[in-house]
């Protein structure tokens, strides 16, 4: 059964754990991003009421198995989508799709007019689920931070 569950239920440790398994992939993506990760996962669970309003853990059948989150400073005009990772274990099963979804649902609950989210060349799955969401691409920019990631690239989801 896949439900999608608070932030505040997991332990410290379980966002930035999600993202390093699900760029386990790729040691230059650990290297570089592994700090920002345990920063990013500090935030939400030092922040529960925000974690819980602005994201949500993604679970099948008891096993946390990814999570998404977002930025709602600029509603009701924009809101950004931040992190979105399944683990791997779990990927080409729909689960990032179906967590996409979600995340749509109750981000157009609030009112917001628009959605947008970038990700990277490197990441082709990210583009396909963004694209299949709906999200329009709306450009693509270089990528001097890490360039090891491809370039930057955004869309955008008119609600």
């Amino acid at each position: 059964m896949l439900t999608f569950e608070c932030i505040s239920q997991f332990p410290r440790g379980t966002l930035a754990d999600h993202l390093a398994d699900a760029y386990s992939f790729s040691a230059d993506c650990r290297t570089y991003w592994a700090q920002d990760w345990r920063e990013y996962d500090d935030f939400f669970f030092a922040h529960p009421r925000i974690a819980d309003r602005c994201g949500f853990v993604t679970v099948l059948d008891g096993m946390p198995v990814g999570h998404i989150t977002w930025d709602p400073r600029s509603a009701p005009d924009l809101v950004i989508l931040g992190h979105n990772c399944i683990r791997t274990a779990y990927k080409g099963q729909g689960l990032g799709k179906a967590q996409l979804q979600e995340a749509i649902r109750r981000i157009r609950m609030t009112g917001a007019r628009r959605i947008t989210v970038t990700t990277n060349a490197l990441l082709l799955p990210a583009q396909r689920n963004y694209e299949g969401a709906g999200f329009i691409r709306q450009g693509e920019r270089e990528n001097t931070e890490t360039p090891f990631a491809g370039s930057y690239i955004d869309y955008e989801l008119m609600l």
